[in-house]
């Protein structure tokens, strides 16, 4: 038998796309510890018992439930490798279907293999109780400063950087790193030492959701490598048509990568159809859809009776702490980030009296706790575009749980930077140019309300095929307001946004008249200010009407029957005209002063449609004129007021 195995072990790992460490860590475990062999051959030989006595795989018990803690360990730099509490979950549900053979692809698996799928009737949960009986989560989270941790087991170890396993004898350990090398996952085969007992996934092939990344995203490389946990070999037993002790799977020539079409010969002996989506292949994790029921057995060999994981079954990981027992809080989250502040909040535990909420920036070694009455706390004084580490734990009449996992944020970063280079611009005759570009119709610049007192003004020009205008302010640090002004009349606003103490402002003016010139003044309302950061205004101009979903729609000119405009009114240097010509092609404009003196007079030229005329006033005197627009037999008159200018 040692013989068998010490081939079996020195075997070399067929390099496919898949790569598991577990068989190049079993291999070093051997020669630093050889009793971890002689271990292995003692429960190969109880396996084999089992298989004796229970060839099904069922010896004592349907289902047994074996209690996860996931220990996060994530470097400080790559805030992505601290995968969320979702992205766990969707790992252990991984687990559970394709454990329990309620996998959705199951039904992918060929008819030739079908009769030998096995529910193995093994479950897993995130533990409810750790080891000292108290609630937890069932996750631990670690912040390092290790960028990978390779297969060398540094990781399960405290004073290496890592976590210490939780009591191998009651959990299975799973730790999510940054492996690197190209490793997507490595385990410990029973027989092994306790210190170093468990699994190790890559952060980037754990779960179904969040960081996974295809074409292992689906959560199986846990479900391979719990299989080795669980005593499973390679199906194609690591050698040349190698044996991987199952007598119901195929024997490969190697492994197989990506995702072979069926049927797929193996090229040993008797040239057998290769069980290519069998969980302890290479493929990818679309193609892995099976245990196999010899699989099982194995797998039960160890979790029943004297096998080496039995104690598992009895274990009180997935079982509820006491009532009265003092829990960390659950949930905790972030919200309402910005640069300076940001809001915590969690779960009401049981038995809570109130909560000790700690936080601190991700560089710092010091912790700044705070008593808390409620289940959150608004955070202020924050530093821009730093990662924030928080806890919460809960104090009850007679004690205080642990600490719950930490959770990390990151605030905002600062407004772009600005040295408000468009002062003084206090009044619309020293409003700043927003040079508009020609093909995305969008202008935008950075400025800023330096006083209590500060009006900025700024000027843009519409074109004939852009006449459609929006305004938006962002980026606001203060209570700013924003009012858009057409060329002509600067006392009244075509537009107006006055949100109070929101971070942006939106104006949206829909123009069917000609091209001119806009004004746009911002203002901090009741002499808001901020002189360190900058607000952001954009102007975009488009062919289309905005309407007020932020969409665009199709820009149409209805044509005017029977109205005159005249616009801006009062005016003081040019004014926009639309005249209605009706079934005529031409049309007489004259303007009147107060005291009947014809000041001008004009022929319109146009069509059936509406026409749009500009006209200068600039030196016509301040005062009341009649302006008059004679197309046929119709006639339309309006009031003009004239007025001087600033």
């Amino acid at each position: 038998m040692w013989v068998v195995l010490t081939l079996f072990f020195a075997a070399n790992l067929t390099a496919q796309d898949r790569n598991c460490g577990t068989m190049d860590v079993l291999d070093r475990q051997i020669k630093e510890d050889p009793v971890i062999q002689k271990n292995m051959e003692e429960i190969e030989r109880q396996t084999k018992e089992y298989l004796r006595k229970y060839p099904n795989g069922s010896g004592q018990r349907a289902v047994i439930t074996i209690p996860v803690v996931v220990h996060v360990v994530y470097n400080s730099s790559v805030p992505a490798q601290n995968i969320s509490d979702a992205q766990i979950q969707s790992q252990i549900d991984v687990l559970n279907l394709d454990f329990r053979k309620a996998n959705t692809d199951v039904n992918l698996v060929p008819a030739i293999f079908q009769p030998v799928i096995a529910d193995t009737e093994v479950e897993f949960c995130l533990a409810l109780q750790d080891p000292s009986g108290n609630g937890t989560t069932g996750i631990t989270r670690k912040s390092s400063t290790v960028s990978s941790w390779g297969t060398n087991d540094n990781v399960k170890k405290l004073s290496a950087g890592g976590v210490n396993p939780w009591n191998p004898a009651n959990y299975l350990n799973l730790w999510v790193c940054n492996i690197g090398g190209g490793i997507l996952g490595y385990a410990q085969f029973p027989g092994g030492s306790s210190a170093t007992d468990g699994v190790v996934c890559d952060y980037r092939y754990f779960g179904n959701t969040g960081t996974a990344t295809a074409p292992y995203h689906k959560g199986r490389t846990a479900t391979h490598e719990v299989g080795h946990w669980l005593n499973l070999r390679h199906i194609w037993g690591d050698a040349n048509c190698g044996s991987d002790l199952v007598a119901d799977t195929p024997t490969h020539n190697t492994s197989n990568g990506g995702c072979p079409v069926y049927p797929h010969y193996s090229t040993c002996s008797g040239a057998p159809v290769e069980m290519t989506m069998n969980y302890m292949d290479y493929t990818y994790d679309a193609c892995m859809q099976m245990f196999s029921a010899g699989q099982k057995t194995r797998m039960r060999a160890v979790l029943e009776g004297a096998g080496s994981r039995a104690s598992l079954a009895g274990s009180p990981g997935c079982m509820a702490p006491n009532p009265n027992a003092c829990i960390p809080p659950a949930g905790l989250a972030t919200s309402n980030i910005n640069t300076t502040s940001a809001t915590s909040s969690w779960s009401a535990a049981n038995n809570a009296v109130s909560y000790t909420f700690e936080y601190k920036a991700n560089s710092a070694s010091t912790w700044i706790s705070q008593p808390v009455a409620g289940t959150s706390v608004n955070l202020s004084g924050l530093t821009a575009s730093t990662v924030y580490n928080t806890r919460v734990l809960t104090n009850c009449s007679l004690s205080s749980s642990g600490y719950s996992a930490t959770v990390n944020f990151t605030t905002s970063a600062p407004p772009p930077p600005c040295n408000d280079a468009y002062e003084s611009n206090n009044t619309s005759g020293s409003a700043k140019s927003i040079t508009i570009n020609s093909t995305t119709g969008i202008g935008s610049l950075n400025a800023k309300i330096s006083t209590s007192s500060d009006l900025d003004w700024f000027k843009f020009k519409n074109s004939n095929s852009k006449r459609n205008i929006k305004v938006d302010l962002t980026n606001l640090t203060a209570n700013y307001d924003v009012k858009l002004f057409r060329k002509g009349n600067l006392n009244t606003p075509v537009g107006l946004s006055q949100n109070a103490g929101t971070a942006s402002e939106q104006i949206k003016f829909n123009n069917t008249l000609s091209a001119t010139d806009y004004y746009v003044q911002v203002y901090g309302t009741g002499g808001a200010f901020d002189n360190n950061n900058c607000y952001n205004l954009s102007v975009t101009i488009s062919g289309s009407a905005f309407r007020t979903d932020g969409s665009e729609i199709e820009d149409v000119l209805i044509p005017v029957q029977d109205e005159f405009l005249v616009f801006p009114n009062p005016a003081t240097d040019e004014i926009t005209l639309v005249v209605p010509f009706g079934k005529q092609t031409e049309g007489l404009l004259s303007v009147v002063d107060i005291t009947g003196k014809v000041v001008s007079t004009q022929k319109l030229s146009g069509d059936r449609t509406l026409k749009t005329f500009t006209m200068d006033v600039s030196q016509f005197k301040a005062g009341l004129y009649m302006i008059n627009f004679t197309s046929g037999e119709k006639s339309y008159t309006q009031k003009l007021a004239v007025t001087d200018k600033r």
